[in-house]
């Protein structure tokens, strides 16, 4: 049997050799052009959400609370000076009524970015942090603590989702087995059990009521009803922002948690008075002065009081610190 043999080049391929092969043209058809939206076309179109928050720069105050934290404060100032922050930047120290050498390590900071506070006896963690927001400038506030549990690097992360205009309020979230140590299986727990208790008496659905890395606009941290000075002003913050409808953007980040051998002061009364304060603000009857949006328009009243004549300030402070805002303090420091 014969196999026909069709005319061709030596080593030239032809489809007509082959007929199971379908044969398709030189040039592959012209595909239809993209029509693309013309001025007056794109005026035309509905407008889009997702407008950003902020038509001026950020500046981020970093609030730090130190007491006693002779071990770690330097290299946690050192660490935040050094990070690659998006953004202008303020640190504002508050030296808790220390009995080590914390305040003389404060002593030595040298940086136009840093500003340190003296309180002149321990009045708690909250009340320290509440006294560093009313010497804040910047637009935007972050709790930072000084025991190096929390990474100076993870501070870029916490504000990209501002800086591009998505949210207003972003928490720093302590993702459980990814990137985090605890150092007891009781720490962990008590955390979760708390979250949950928050978002199911505020309808909310958080990661870490506790996190430290909570980012927020400055006028709204003091539009706030904030009475806590100790460990609780963190769960009082929290409920304060879920009453009012806000719902904080939640991105992971790196948490080292350290034990009670190594300075970690936090104790299960702690968490039992947390307790009792989402269910204090959650019950609590919502006045008419009270913001809807957490935030304080002009002419509103805002809780804030006077700062102590005792306490003592060190450090570079801009002018703007000691006029308007700058020089008050929230009334839960004062009483």
């Amino acid at each position: 049997m014969s196999v026909p043999q069709h005319a061709s080049d030596p080593g030239e391929f032809s489809v007509e050799g082959a007929p199971h092969l379908h044969a398709s043209p030189a040039f592959p058809r012209e595909q239809p052009r993209p029509t693309w939206l013309t001025l007056g076309d794109t005026a035309a179109l509905p407008a889009q959400h997702g407008n950003s928050f902020h038509a001026k720069p950020v500046k981020l105050s970093i609030l730090m609370a130190a007491y006693n934290e002779e071990s770690t404060i330097t290299r946690a100032i050192d660490e935040i000076l050094k990070a690659d922050c998006p953004c202008e930047i303020e640190l504002i120290v508050v030296d808790d009524g220390s009995t080590d050498a914390t305040p003389m390590l404060l002593s030595r900071v040298d940086d136009p970015r840093v500003m340190v506070h003296h309180q002149p006896a321990n009045q708690g963690k909250g009340a320290a942090l509440l006294a560093a927001a009313s010497l804040a400038t910047g637009t935007h506030i972050l709790p930072f603590d000084a025991d190096l549990e929390y990474a100076a690097e993870d501070i870029s992360r916490v504000l990209d989702p501002v800086l591009k205009g998505r949210c207003e309020v972003v928490y720093g979230a302590r993702l459980f087995g990814c990137n985090t140590v605890y150092q007891t299986y009781l720490y962990a727990a008590g955390n979760r059990l708390l979250t949950r208790m928050a978002n199911v008496l505020f309808n909310a659905h958080l990661t870490d009521l506790h996190t430290c890395l909570k980012l927020m606009p400055l006028v709204m941290l003091r539009s706030l009803d904030l009475r806590e000075k100790g460990f609780g002003l963190d769960s009082e913050l929290t409920a304060g922002l879920l009453r009012q409808g806000i719902r904080p953007f939640e991105v992971p980040v790196s948490y080292y948690g350290r034990s009670h051998a190594e300075g970690k002061k936090i104790i299960w009364r702690d968490a039992v008075a947390c307790a009792w304060i989402l269910l204090r603000v959650r019950l609590r009857v919502r006045s008419r002065q009270e913001p809807a949006n957490g935030r304080t328009e002009k002419g509103e009243h805002s809780h804030v009081a006077n700062a102590e004549p005792n306490s003592r300030l060190v450090g570079h402070v801009s002018a703007s610190a000691s006029d308007g805002d700058g020089d008050e303090f929230v009334r839960a420091v004062t009483g």
